[in-house]
């Protein structure tokens, strides 16, 4: 049976970006999107479990088996690992995310200019968005190195886990793990605003208090960077709106419309080559877009993007129509994707 080492090993010579442990199915690997079995031997219950509890220290077990849930970062010469165990159909798996050991560029993922504009920002909140998996920490990481790189800045951090390493540059990163160095976004968020900073990345806005507080700090000063789950741009004032309770939704989209900065939603599509890349849109908040806002328009952001190449912004069509123009993407792929914005 495969060990930890060997696994690890040869998930980062394949370039996967996840491994996936699971009985009743070979080890498979996420390689350009897709799943691809490392083997032809299904793992068997007691396969399934040894593996996954290999990556957990004993004291880590036992809170594994307190809790049937457990999320663990794990760092080595080869790179870091981002782990989730727990129980599946009452058996034990790993699904486990590999990271690059160094944030990527934004010249190394191909992002549109304007995204490192918005990254350069003083203040206000730049929200970076889309569908789980789809490459918003990377993105995010990418806008911190670019902050770093260029600018003499105070940045910290609020992450649950930390997964991307930064070191100081031009300015500083100091980097917080929601668990480990501060109990909650919130708390972390908190305490973040009396330690001077130029900028604050939020790892996820998860609930209203969180993003309060971030509203309050973009509009102080601070550049606030923060990714959030949501399928369509169409759909970001919806989802924020309804994390408020309804007395405070007109206060919310007033803060809304005063902070906001720049969205950036994307997706990450499998190109001819079996890799990955970003497609994205790209809003900047004008006046325009921030009367929408105010009035809870969300559905009219799109529009605002599509007469806003003065602007910079960027739309998913003219996006996908770059990679497929480059030949990066299929047609085929092109018009799978496509479908859900014209």
């Amino acid at each position: 049976m495969i060990n930890r080492k060997d696994l690890l090993d040869r998930a980062r010579t394949l370039q996967a970006t996840d491994i996936h442990i699971c009985a009743g199915a070979p080890i498979l690997f996420r390689v350009g999107g897709k799943l691809v079995p490392i083997s032809k031997a299904k793992l068997t219950v007691e396969q399934s479990k040894e593996i996954s509890l290999e990556l957990l220290t004993e004291d880590q077990k036992i809170r594994f088996e307190k809790n049937l849930d457990f999320d663990l970062m794990l760092a080595g010469g080869d790179g870091r690992y981002r782990i989730n165990i727990g129980y599946f159909d009452g058996h034990v798996g790993a699904t486990i995310r590999i990271l690059p050991t160094t944030p990527r560029t934004m010249k190394e993922l191909f992002l549109p200019d304007i995204v490192g504009k918005l990254a350069r920002r003083t203040k206000g909140l730049v929200l970076i968005t889309g569908s789980t998996s789809q490459g918003k920490t990377t993105t995010m990481a990418s806008m911190i190195d670019e902050i770093n790189t260029t600018c003499k800045k105070h940045i910290v951090t609020i992450e649950d886990p930390i997964e991307y390493v930064h070191t100081n540059k031009g300015g500083i990163v100091r980097q917080r793990e929601v668990g480990r160095d501060t109990q909650t976004f919130y708390t972390g968020l908190r305490a973040a605003l009396r330690q001077d900073p130029d900028v604050i990345a939020i790892g996820e806005m998860r609930d209203y208090e969180t993003i309060k507080i971030a509203l309050t700090a973009a509009e102080t000063g601070v550049l606030v960077l923060s990714t959030l789950h949501v399928i369509s741009i169409d759909k970001i004032m919806e989802r924020l709106l309804s994390y408020a309770p309804a007395t405070d939704e007109s206060q919310l989209r007033f803060l809304l419309a005063e902070s906001l900065q720049g969205m950036i939603h994307q997706e990450l599509i499998p190109t001819v080559n079996g890799e990955q890349r970003v497609a994205c849109e790209v809003l900047v908040v004008t006046g325009a877009a921030r009367n929408i806002i105010r009035r809870r328009g969300g559905f009219f952001l799109r529009s605002i993007i599509e007469t806003g190449k003065k602007y910079g912004m960027i739309t998913m069509v003219e996006s996908i129509n770059a990679l497929l123009k480059r030949k990066i993407i299929s047609e085929g792929v092109a018009k799978s994707i496509l479908v859900n914005y014209t």
